[in-house]
């Protein structure tokens, strides 16, 4: 029998004072094999979150199915208040467990990231710092790569191809760059000019920044998931890997990357170079907020530059037309 009303009942919520939503999907069954670093590579990820970020930002964990003994740390974070929201779940898939992640608040922008990323300093404040002073930034990812201006970046291309700001750029870390190849398992035998120059996009004497991102790390506008899918139905891979490559692309945004690297890939096996760096960061050092939002970029946009100018520019011929008309040395064009 109910008796009375429920105080909460018809009680709008109220606006949520957090400004940073960062989701980390984490699946480790056991310690052994494949799995034997990967809870030590996890903690040292969630450390080096909690040493980096500001107060206003709200961290969601998603158990994928892990053993119980990551259960019982996570539990433990979120006792001690380390970690906002938790959710244990059995082996659904990556994507679906960051789809649950998305869902139920609403923070202006999400990282969603892997479960070994070592955060680096001031990785938030320069994330930031992009969708400030570039409105249609969409997605942001914090660690430079090779040529990621050659997928999903048609939107931005096609609105700078023309733009003299757009241009090849020195490679501003390049043992950062070193490194990233490394921890994915790449021989050091990739063409050495990948080292010297990469699309950038020189916004004015404060701000570079470079075309297109990587998948392992990387903050998104959180309007641009308003309507969300339910279910993609692979644990990893498949077609579940373009869901959040289309979603900027959709909204007319555009994919980047800091000039500078902000984090590592550390994987899934611990060496001696992993370990914290630098300082705690001013937990009261909150950048801007309210950031431009843009409408859902109408169909015919969409596949006119990610349709037709996407293969348009990948013709052999215009490809090496366009990186002469952006400034990549001459001698490197025939093997870039």
């Amino acid at each position: 029998m109910r008796v009375g009303f429920n105080p909460n009942k018809d009680k709008p919520q109220s606006e949520s004072e957090y400004l940073h939503q960062v989701i980390i999907p984490v699946y480790i069954p056991n310690q052994e094999g494949y799995f034997k670093d990967s809870f030590k590579i996890f903690q040292l990820c969630l450390e080096s979150l909690f040493l980096t970020i500001h107060d206003k930002t709200f961290i969601t964990i998603v158990n994928n199915g892990s053993g119980n003994f990551v259960k019982e740390y996570l539990n433990e974070l979120l006792y001690e208040g380390k970690i906002h929201e938790l959710i244990h779940t059995q082996n659904i898939g990556k994507l679906n467990a960051i789809l649950k992640g998305l869902t139920g608040n609403d923070i202006e922008l999400v990282t969603i990231t892997d479960a070994d990323v070592l955060f680096l300093s001031n990785w938030q404040n320069e994330t930031v710092k992009v969708f400030a002073q570039l409105p249609k930034a969409g997605l942001v990812g914090v660690v430079p790569q090779f040529k990621t201006y050659e997928a999903n970046c048609g939107t931005v291309l096609f609105d700078t191809f023309f733009d003299k700001k757009l241009k090849f750029v020195p490679v501003k870390n390049t043992n950062a760059l070193i490194r990233f190849y490394d921890s994915i398992g790449w021989d050091r035998n990739y063409n050495p000019d990948y080292l010297k120059y990469n699309l950038g996009l020189e916004v004015n004497p404060d701000l570079t920044v470079l075309i297109g991102s990587g998948h392992f790390v990387a903050t998104y506008k959180k309007d641009m998931f308003q309507e969300i899918t339910t279910y993609l139905g692979y644990k990893l891979g498949g077609s579940s890997e373009s869901y959040l490559d289309k979603a900027p692309l959709k909204k007319g945004y555009w994919r980047l990357t800091t000039y500078d690297n902000y984090a590592y890939h550390m994987g899934n096996t611990f060496e001696d170079w992993m370990k914290l760096e630098g300082k705690q960061e001013n937990k009261k050092d909150y950048p801007n907020s309210n950031f431009y939002k843009n409408k859902t970029a109408n169909s015919i946009s969409y596949f006119i530059k990610n349709r037709l100018f996407v293969k348009f520019i990948s013709i052999k011929w215009l490809v090496k037309l366009f990186l002469r008309l952006k400034k990549l040395p001459s001698e490197m064009i025939n093997k870039y």
